[in-house]
């Protein structure tokens, strides 16, 4: 995997939010989905899953601790080519096991392990159909599938299978909108709250082995407190702007980071001089079940890059420009 492709990667990965715990009718949809939110970033937790998408099978094991001082977390392959992943409170460092090096990042310390944002306001709503569907059994726990289909065509839909008491995530679909699975993630094994084997939050000795690389996303050094110079003026109903960073002029660059999301989905709008964008090429390109979408010229690179189907990438990057108001 080379820096550019990791490193929006990791953006992707890192668009999750979290929000408070939320007490509610086991009939109602919304109500299990903010309670996933909750489980997923406030409750301790470990085990191993199988992540399926395509011919591709990989088995991680993932440790995750939350405490005052912030959350911890630790991934680290099973099966295939040697990945880990830590998370705390200084950010996210990424062991890339084909080139010996470590992606770290300062500023986007949010969780790696997928799981949807929490929706406060019930956006998301607007732009999906909530639905409970019948119970079962993952990794030994008893489960209740919740379907989440599009209203459209700018988004995937999903289908969660949540443990009946604490609502955490055990299995997860995503699907496309003729309900056909993309990708796939099944727990083999869970444990929650003081089962948790906190040794396992402790790094190998790989990771201190592997020279650092600065991943280039905006983590504080230079960022300018501002509001967004470039902006989006077509986007997929229900997308709004959640997230910004910018960096100010620095040695005849600058950088701006935008995140779009409808309350499930989050998209990645970037633009930078197009001199820190080298090997970029215009046009679409796909890693998996993320698309992006770039154009470049005029001395700058604009890319939009999303868990979300092609044509959203594309009409986001398009209307791109800058805010004249």
């Amino acid at each position: 995997m080379n820096l550019q492709a990791a490193r929006r990667l990791l953006a992707v990965v890192c668009l999750i939010g979290a929000g408070p715990a939320v007490a509610g009718s086991n009939d109602d949809p919304g109500k299990w989905l903010e309670r996933m939110s909750t489980a997923m970033s406030q409750m301790n937790y470990q085990g191993t899953f199988v992540y399926v998408q395509g011919d591709e099978v990989v088995t991680m094991r993932i440790t995750h601790v939350a405490a005052e001082t912030g959350v911890r977390e630790r991934l680290v392959s099973v099966s295939g080519v040697p990945r880990e992943v830590l998370r705390d409170s200084t950010g996210v460092r990424w062991v890339l096991g084909d080139d010996n090096s470590v992606l770290q990042d300062q500023g986007f310390n949010r969780t790696f392990f997928p799981q949807l944002p929490l929706d406060q306001q019930g956006q998301a709503q607007r732009s999906y159909a909530l639905k409970l569907g019948d119970v079962g059994r993952v990794a030994g726990q008893s489960v209740r599938n919740l379907t989440i289909l599009p209203r459209d065509r700018y988004r995937y839909g999903y289908s969660l299978w949540l443990e009946e008491h604490s609502a955490i995530l055990l299995k997860w679909e995503l699907i496309d909108s003729n309900r056909k699975p993309l990708a796939k993630l099944i727990f083999t094994d869970i444990r929650m709250g003081a089962e948790v084997d906190r040794s396992e939050l402790q790094p190998s000795s790989q990771l201190n082995k592997f020279r650092t690389v600065e991943s280039r996303l905006p983590s504080g050094r230079g960022l300018v407190s501002s509001q967004p110079r470039w902006r989006p003026s077509s986007l997929p109903p229900g997308f709004e702007l959640t997230d910004h960073r910018y960096f100010g002029q620095q040695e005849n660059a600058e950088f701006e980071h935008l995140v779009y999301s409808d309350g499930l989905a989050a998209v990645s709008v970037y633009i930078e001089s197009e001199g820190d964008s080298a090997g970029q090429h215009s046009g679409l390109s796909r890693l998996g079940t993320t698309h992006a979408f770039s154009r470049i010229g005029d001395g700058l690179a604009i890319t939009v890059v999303g868990d979300v189907p092609a044509i959203t990438v594309k009409l986001i990057a398009e209307t791109v420009s800058p805010v004249t108001d």
